[in-house]
């Protein structure tokens, strides 16, 4: 990616150690098998501790907050914390309580945009596209600087659906450059299917339903994976290299082993074995 008249963007992966502990509070949870309890948003979570760290990190799935591994803030918790808030936190500074709890998931939207658009601009084969996604890279990162009040305000949604139009822009003219027919499985309900070893190259699997389905030795690679639920989805074996829009989030959802193919941006979840 050009970086001539970007601008520097924020960190795009979470930084616990400067932030404060946002997700386990602002956020709510729902007793299921994401999570033991239910907790509205606003209450911290009862295993955070008075460090802002979790009391049973090292062992969230075996205490039954799997949720807890999958989600991720694209570094907006210490945007938040630290820019937005100039470093006060909401147990010392009780005012900010309310207003940090509020922007926490509108910066987290902006940070995953932000996540998606310089994706975008890495991919030569979407330079007629490039131009624009610049535009909207040096317009959203902007916004991330804003005060509480702006950000509380901000349409996101009227964002998303702007960029969204050059990230798909950005698909096709990537897709199309590989060989063979694409598969076209958009929004599909593919919850649970047998996919075993399926050619998915080049395929647009935008927001598909492949929870728990089987995509062992799957070869997805060129496929568009943006909004895609991975939720025990097994990729054992599968080959995810140049996929397109794979998040951290998708991949700690999974279920994966060491022949699993990712792309070197990614890690590799603990839990895949």
């Amino acid at each position: 990616m050009s970086t001539t008249a970007l601008p520097a963007l924020p960190v795009l992966q979470a930084d616990c150690s400067n932030c404060f502990a946002l997700c386990c509070v602002a956020l709510p949870f729902a007793k299921s098998t994401d999570f033991a309890v239910n907790k509205p948003a606003g209450t911290p979570c009862t295993n955070l501790r008075q460090d802002f760290r979790c009391g049973i990190h090292t062992a969230l799935r075996d205490k039954g907050f799997q949720g807890c591994t999958v989600f991720d803030c694209f570094g907006a918790g210490q945007q938040v914390s630290q820019v937005t808030f100039g470093g006060r936190d909401w147990r010392t500074a009780p005012d900010t309580r309310g207003p940090m709890f509020e922007v926490f998931p509108v910066m987290r939207q902006l940070h995953e945009l932000l996540f998606y658009v310089a994706e975008a601009l890495t991919r030569p084969e979407a330079a007629p596209a490039h131009p624009d996604l610049r535009r909207l890279l040096t317009r959203t990162e902007a916004l991330t600087r804003s005060d509480a009040t702006t950000l509380a305000a901000l349409d996101v949604g009227a964002l998303r659906q702007e960029i969204n139009v050059l990230l798909l822009r950005t698909s096709e003219l990537v897709r199309a450059t590989l060989p063979g027919r694409k598969k076209n499985h958009r929004g599909a309900d593919l919850m649970g299917a047998r996919l075993a070893g399926a050619d998915l190259r080049g395929a647009n699997l935008r927001g598909a339903y492949l929870i728990a389905a089987d995509l062992r030795r799957a070869d997805l690679r060129g496929a568009d994976l943006i909004g895609a639920d991975f939720r025990d989805t097994n990729l054992r074996d599968a080959d995810l290299r140049n996929t397109l829009f794979l998040t951290q989030p998708q991949l700690n959802a999974a279920q994966g082993n060491p022949e699993t193919h990712i792309p070197p941006t990614l890690t590799r979840p603990s839990h895949w074995t």
